[in-house]
């Protein structure tokens, strides 16, 4: 009977530690706090916004330059022939095209320079939590935004101590 027992023990004691282990260590971290204040970041933000409006002046100089052209050849049609006119019709449409190109032009050059700019940040995130998670022992760190209840370790701050700030 006492052998029974003793195995008994030794199959609870080996389910528990079986139960423990499959309890893996969660924390939550908010990236977002951690994006919109590290300095980087923000500076990567300003370049940017400075890029886009870089962009937007130069757009709307050539919308302005081709809305006072056409209205310039609108004012004058009638009083030129056919030819010009035609000339002149071909060049807007020409100008409209540019414009069009610029502008898509413009867009994919901020989304290049965004990536170049962000990629890099993102992953330096990434490394620090993986980092920081491992050294307090977590096997999960899970960002706060995807979850409904944030009620364990929160690491944030841990993070950005890490990454500098």
């Amino acid at each position: 009977m006492k052998i029974f027992k003793n195995a008994i023990l030794a199959v609870v004691a080996v389910l528990g530690m079986q139960t423990a282990n499959a309890q893996a260590k969660t924390a939550h971290v908010d990236v977002n706090d951690i994006t919109t204040k590290m300095p980087a970041m923000i500076e990567a933000r300003k370049q940017l916004e400075k890029l886009t409006e870089n962009y937007s002046k130069e757009y709307k100089t050539l919308v302005e330059e081709y809305q006072a052209k056409g209205k310039k050849y609108e004012a004058e049609a009638a009083t030129v022939s056919d030819a010009v006119n035609q000339t002149r019709q071909q060049e807007m449409q020409d100008m409209g095209k540019r414009i069009s190109d610029f502008q898509e032009n413009a867009q994919a050059d901020i989304q290049k320079k965004e990536g170049d700019l962000m990629k890099p940040l993102v992953e330096k995130i990434k490394a620090s939590i993986a980092r920081v998670g491992k050294a307090k022992g977590y096997q999960y760190v899970l960002d706060v935004s995807s979850l409904l209840l944030a009620d364990g370790p929160d690491i944030t701050v841990d993070v950005k101590k890490d990454l500098g700030f």
